[in-house]
């Protein structure tokens, strides 16, 4: 067992923009297994060095799906030379004071984990979810599984290569999977379990987790009920792949694969006179577009659109209107009121993106879909009120609601869709891994899009809207919280690699626009002190906007991602550890999440 040290304390908050550093991580070994050990869950349980789970979890979400942290005490760690025993208690308070106690056993030996929770409810509760949540990494996709079912049945099948918008495996008591030699069981128990692909929202994992979401939720659980919930895993086989090698970080620059997409930012009403001052920050960025967020089905209206116009005014940036209308009435009425009102303020628009208000919140599974007109009605409406303009729909949340109500293609001229990496978790590590979802997230839009016009965005770390509850998670600390809007990491340089790492994950999508957050604001570019890191890094990022692109091939693509053009490579440190990076045969050290742009001299191949 050891433990990880966190990064120097004068880094933390330059590194992370909060004073709160990483929590604790516990590594726990044991003849070939090993875990971290954060919070009361695992976390990255490998085998002979492979990631064969990328977490156990046990979790309580409340009504608005967000997740109630755990206060763990008496924790003890009792290692033996046959197995290390793991207890501690743990107390919840939901946002309602609503309180949940409970006990955890893990037993860790050779090639299995028992990881047993007893709980007890010592309030009422009213809650989404209680139980554990098991996550296998995304890297799995297409390996072979089996299913055992709770009514004795068993299923054979692989994971899912395209994001499955539904439960692709319901009613789950065991999952046995193979990979690179190894034969790998996991038992769940207490309750029925369902997998859902958590790459509709950019997590890197499929989740097996308790209590079928069909069943009614909120659902209340009584003061004094206890519930027992357990996991399994055992390990048989030997490894086949051979173990990595201390090799530089090598990014490879391969041939030209396209063009780099255009950048852009959102201004909204209430980043609209913000933006007006920050003028001269703007045009030093260097973004291509702009998208003007406005919300006619929640009262915005002619001063909005007003304060929309002055921000823009005499700026030479592709103006794209994203506005939401109610959509319970005449839609030619409700669109060409937008349209009145956008022409009276002067707003000289190249494209409108028309998303229904009913659509704004998330149909979960088994649920019926709200009254919402047709999509093709509201795209021809939208031709009618904004005759000449590119019409542009798809998904005001993420791609989960894409995925899950594909619009008709034939009235549009776009699809665009938003990705937030903290819906289900927000600690470091899950955000970065999120990177890994980007691209099997474009392969399945791409799936059903043809050669539609893809636009992605806004792409930002806090979430601007909740589409699993009635708001995002207030964080006024400034932790890391799952859900919320305002995110530390905003202010650090975290954010900056982070960005540098998802535009590196675009590179086959054949997006047209990828658009990031606002300039001012929670989700903005500059904040109280000044620039943010991240506002370099987008302004490297609209200065390879339209020009060749390359691809580019990471030794280590957890660690290290890199963007290229023939003028410039720009790379990204995603780890809280300085590195050495060999790029295209040049050397350049890397500080912790750091970004750096290197000049290129790269002559174009011939074409053939």
């Amino acid at each position: 067992m050891s433990d990880a040290s966190p990064p120097d304390a004068m880094e933390v908050r330059a590194l992370y923009g909060t004073a709160t550093p990483p929590p604790a991580i516990r590594r726990i070994e044991k003849g070939r297994l090993r875990f971290d050990l954060v919070d009361g869950n695992l976390r990255s349980i490998c085998v002979d060095g492979t990631e064969v789970l990328r977490a156990i979890q046990y979790l309580l979400r409340d009504r608005d799906w967000g997740t109630v942290p755990p206060l763990i005490r008496d924790l003890r760690i009792d290692p033996d030379r046959d197995e290390i025993r793991i207890a501690y208690s743990a107390d919840c308070i939901d946002p309602d004071g609503g309180r949940l106690a409970y006990a955890a056993r893990i037993m860790v030996r050779d090639d299995s984990i028992d990881f047993t929770v007893e709980a007890r409810a010592i309030d009422d509760l009213r809650i989404n979810r209680l139980g554990f949540c098991v996550l296998h990494p995304a890297a799995l996709a297409g390996h072979p599984l089996r299913i055992a079912h709770g009514d004795g049945s068993a299923t054979t099948a692989v994971f899912p290569a395209l994001i499955a918008p539904w439960q692709p495996f319901t009613d789950i008591r065991t999952l046995v999977h193979q990979q690179d030699g190894l034969t790998v069981s996991c038992r769940v128990e207490g309750d029925t379990y369902e997998m859902e692909d958590q790459r509709n929202w950019s997590d890197a994992s499929y989740k097996t987790y308790a209590r079928p979401l069909a069943l009614p939720w909120p659902y209340a659980i009584a003061a004094g009920t206890t519930c027992r919930h357990a996991v399994r895993v055992d390990v048989t086989g030997a490894q086949r792949r051979p173990l990595a090698t201390a090799a530089p970080i090598r990014i490879t620059i391969g041939p030209p694969i396209g063009t780099m997409p255009r950048i852009g930012l959102v201004i909204t009403p209430d980043t609209a006179d913000s933006s007006v001052t920050s003028r001269d920050a703007l045009c030093d960025l260097g973004v291509q577009d702009l998208l003007l967020s406005y919300n006619a089905s929640a009262g915005d209206g002619a001063a909005e659109m007003k304060g929309l116009a002055r921000a823009v005014s005499g700026l030479p940036h592709r103006l794209t209107l994203e506005c939401v209308i109610a959509a319970t009435g005449d839609l030619d009425a409700e669109l060409s009121a937008v349209a009145d009102q956008a022409k009276r303020a002067g707003l000289q628009l190249d494209a409108v993106a028309v998303y229904p208000a009913p659509d704004l919140q998330s149909t979960p599974p088994g649920s019926p879909w709200p009254a919402c007109p047709p999509p093709a009605d509201i795209q021809a409406a939208a031709r009618r009120a904004f005759p000449g303009l590119r019409i542009g729909g798809g998904a005001f949340g993420y791609f989960t609601e894409l995925n899950r109500k594909r619009p008709p293609l034939q009235g549009l001229d776009f699809v665009s869709h938003a990705t937030c990496p903290i819906v289900h978790a927000a600690d470091d590590l899950s955000v970065m891994q999120s990177l890994a979802a980007i691209a099997p997230i474009l392969r399945s839009a791409r799936a059903f899009l043809g050669e539609t016009a893809y636009r992605l965005g806004p792409v930002t770390i806090g979430m601007r809207q909740n589409p699993y509850g009635a708001r995002t998670m207030p964080n006024p600390a400034r932790e890391r919280v799952p859900m919320a809007m305002v995110d530390p990491r905003q202010d650090g340089q975290f954010a900056a690699a982070w960005t540098i790492g998802y535009a590196a994950a675009t590179e086959a999508g054949g997006i047209e626009l990828l658009t990031f957050g606002t300039l001012t604001g929670p989700l903005g570019l500059i904040g109280r002190h000044g620039r943010r890191p991240l506002f370099a890094a987008i302004a490297a990022l609209a200065g390879c906007a339209g020009r060749m692109r390359f691809a580019c091939v990471s030794s280590h693509p957890d660690t290290i991602q890199a963007v290229a053009t023939a003028s410039a490579v720009i790379v990204a440190n995603l780890t809280a550890e300085a590195r050495m990076v060999v790029v295209d045969g040049r050397r350049v050290a890397l500080a912790p999440f750091a970004v750096a742009t290197m000049r290129m001299d790269r002559d174009l191949p011939p074409t053939r």
